[in-house]
């Protein structure tokens, strides 16, 4: 596990290079600008995490502090838990999902199964999701083709069935959902990963322009989210951090010319995660969890050269890693009852 420390601030292209990163940890180690940590058993418990970020003179710029949780490399074992993944393009591609997968076969984990209607060409065995290129929270509730209606299918929204009168809209049936088309199973994880498509677009000169797009797609979120809650009460949800985008200028120009560049989007992105931690912390006691899937994403190495906001197979299996890491926490707490 690591911490790409220059996905924690925001910084211009020509200043990132000059600021100097501070982790006050017991364990774990700095190198260059990232802190990393292979894990030992020794280590399992709660540690304390100070970042501090300086500039070229030496002047603090600030300061945050964390709590790492190191969790038993067992934890899990012997039980069961079924998982249910929403995402946009990034969980279409199915790799995140598939090495998601993959850690969870290894040894020390429960036996799982990943519930969903969308199993594309590139999912392994055993993979299913609902996640589809260019969707939203809000395509979720309200994307529906009564030509074609069925589940996994880009045009529809696998949580919506057909109204029971002609020309009505159609109706969101979780509980429906689950029995039909996940053969009555209820997820114990619910993993979402959207947030990229629904703010894209704002305009990143100007702030009000940002939290304006933000704040409707957190109103889309809540509503979405007490569905769920609703219909899964049980179910942990864990809400992904919406990742930064590839730190090569040329990577946004081959897919948008100069209509969306790089720096937009990582202020975009950047102010998307400070309102999506404002508005999901602390809300533990309603089975909702913040993924710091940003984190652990190299945005130079995690990306090809021509792609701005998808990343390769190595960035794909750091979010793969990043949202197992929160399971296995899961795991331990969940079989002490927390």
């Amino acid at each position: 596990m690591k911490i790409d420390l220059r996905n924690t601030v925001l910084a211009a292209p020509e200043r990132i290079g000059g600021l100097e990163f501070e982790v006050i940890c017991p364990v774990g180690a700095v190198t260059g600008q990232q802190w990393k940590l292979t894990a030992t058993s020794a280590e399992v418990g709660t540690h304390s995490l100070q970042i501090s970020v300086k500039d070229a003179a030496g002047h603090l710029l600030g300061k945050e502090r964390t709590t790492l949780r190191i969790s038993p490399a067992d934890s899990g074992k012997g039980g069961n838990a079924a998982l249910l993944i929403l995402g946009d393009s990034l969980t279409h591609a199915s790799l995140y999902p598939n090495e998601l997968a993959r850690l969870l076969s290894g040894e020390g984990n429960p036996t799982w199964r990943m519930l969903g209607t969308h199993h594309p060409a590139g999912a392994a065995e055993g993979v299913f999701h609902e996640g589809y290129g260019g969707w939203t929270w809000n395509r979720f509730q309200t994307l529906f083709d009564p030509k074609a209606p069925e589940p996994g299918k880009v045009t529809s929204s696998p949580f919506l069935f057909p109204p029971s009168n002609a020309g009505a809209a159609p109706v969101l049936d979780l509980p429906r959902y689950f029995k039909e088309r996940c053969a009555g199973q209820l997820p114990d994880y619910l993993i979402i990963m959207l947030g990229i498509n629904d703010c894209f677009r704002a305009n990143p000169d100007d702030l009000a322009s940002i939290d304006s797009t933000v704040d409707a797609m957190l109103k889309e979120a809540e509503t979405l989210l007490a569905k769920f809650k609703a219909a899964a009460p049980q179910a942990d949800i864990g809400l992904c951090l919406t990742t930064p985008g590839n730190d090569r200028d040329g990577a946004f120009v081959a897919n948008y010319q100069d209509k969306y560049t790089r720096w937009g989007w990582r202020r975009i992105q950047h102010r998307l995660v400070e309102r999506q931690i404002q508005a999901f912390r602390g809300r533990e006691k309603d089975r909702m969890f913040i993924i710091p899937t940003e984190l652990n994403l190299d945005c130079t190495a995690g990306y090809p050269e021509n792609n701005g906001v998808h990343p390769n197979a190595t960035g794909y299996a750091e979010i793969g890693s990043s949202i197992y890491a929160w399971l296995k926490s899961r795991f331990a707490l969940r079989s002490a009852g927390r």
